[in-house]
């Protein structure tokens, strides 16, 4: 309970626009197992283009365009071209992917 001092008075405090007390409205999220995963590939960077956009060769000799991965952008991770990466592809598009790891010279590759 609020006092007001030109009044005296008890009122409850209120947010303006709302006069009931209503539940909040439950949004469904999709469930997550009918997604698919993705895939994870390795590559290396063969051009750069605008946009921190990238076209990678994977092992199997396939080029693709992959984008940097928010993560890595937040941490001002560099990419140049020769470097070593990991992708991550949407088996709806096997054209694009995202990159999540930039490996160091000379570092062995994850498992």
């Amino acid at each position: 309970m609020l006092y007001f001092a030109h009044d005296c008075t008890k009122r409850e405090p209120t947010i303006a626009g709302r006069r009931g007390t209503k539940a909040p409205k439950t949004v469904r999220h999709p469930d997550t197992s009918e997604k698919q995963a993705s895939l994870e590939v390795f590559g290396t960077i063969k051009q750069v283009f605008p946009s921190t956009t990238f076209s990678v060769e994977l092992e199997n000799g396939h080029s693709i365009l992959a984008h940097i991965a928010g993560r890595l952008r937040r941490h001002r991770i560099k990419i140049l071209p020769g470097d070593r990466v990991d992708l991550e592809m949407s088996p709806y598009d096997l054209t694009k992917g995202r990159i999540i790891y930039r490996y160091r010279a000379g570092e062995a590759r994850r498992s």
